[in-house]
């Protein structure tokens, strides 16, 4: 199955008894939007909500990070996903939120994922069906098979920092990246990782919220100074929109990409890691 599906396909496939829909839109704290709220009242037909704070490691002081294999195991089974099934996952915010659960997906071992494209806000503007509420299903059988090389941690990002091998990619708007904005979350020191590149993750998106394909989307990454041939590490400020970039790339046909995914809001919260401001 391809990466990234159209609106059409999906509307087309509704139904198909190997198929799960997975909405797991997200944002940032303050926004005053409720995912589970606007899911209820408006989804794509046959769609489950994925709340990713319930899908994180609940022990962990940072937002977001990667669970536990048996927990993410448990969470997938009460929403129905199974080994083998088809995963169809979209998003309807700004975050492009669905990125990280397709991320997270592969990292555990699904074979068969791939985002919506353009997601909600394209589906609902072609005037595509939806449902409002949330239904009972039976509960699914996911096995979580991680990949310890998806990720890497704080420890493992410090050594590259300055060494010129890899390119660190910032997925946050220009002005958190240069320190300019206060970060949404408290406790932050403002500013970015020394060295890295600035590519804000809406840069990879079209006007209707569709992906950029091919060139466009190349033109992204070199017109952030980005040297597709290095390795990349993605960054942002949790670990949510640095899966978009690492999407992108995998567009590109780039694989060799890991996540950080402590992302500022470990690094920012350091006062021992060196830090930068401006764009340069």
């Amino acid at each position: 199955m391809e990466s990234l599906v159209s609106t059409e396909w999906l509307e087309k496939a509704l139904g198909a008894e190997d198929l799960r829909i997975l909405d797991c839109t997200a944002f940032l704290p303050g926004t005053g939007r409720d995912a589970r709220a606007e899911f209820e009242a408006a989804h794509i037909p046959g769609a489950v909500f994925v709340d990713l704070e319930e899908i994180s490691d609940g022990d962990s002081p940072l937002p977001h990070m990667m669970p536990p294999p048996h927990k993410f195991s448990s969470r997938m089974q009460s929403l129905g996903v199974r080994d083998g099934a088809r995963l169809i996952v979209y998003d309807n915010s700004p975050l492009h939120s669905g990125a990280r659960l397709w991320w997270m997906l592969r990292t555990f071992g699904a074979h068969y994922v791939a985002l919506l494209d353009g997601g909600f806000q394209k589906w609902s503007e072609e005037g595509r069906p939806v449902e409002q509420g949330r239904k009972s299903h039976r509960h699914g059988h996911f096995t979580a098979m991680p990949d310890p090389a998806a990720a890497i941690d704080k420890q493992g990002l410090m050594p590259l920092v300055g060494a010129g091998t890899h390119e660190i990619v910032d997925a946050r708007g220009a002005s958190r990246f240069a320190g300019e904005d206060p970060e949404p979350r408290p406790g932050l020191e403002s500013g970015h990782i020394p060295g890295a590149r600035s590519l804000p993750q809406g840069n990879l998106f079209n006007p209707d919220n569709s992906w950029k394909r091919g060139d466009a989307l190349r033109a992204a990454y070199d017109g952030a100074g980005i040297d597709l041939a290095k390795p990349m590490i993605t960054t942002c400020g949790s670990g949510v929109t640095a899966a978009v970039l690492l999407f992108g790339a995998h567009l590109l046909g780039k694989e060799d990409v890991r996540l950080y995914d402590g992302s500022w809001s470990e690094w920012g919260a350091d006062p021992d890691t060196p830090k930068a401001k401006g764009m340069a």
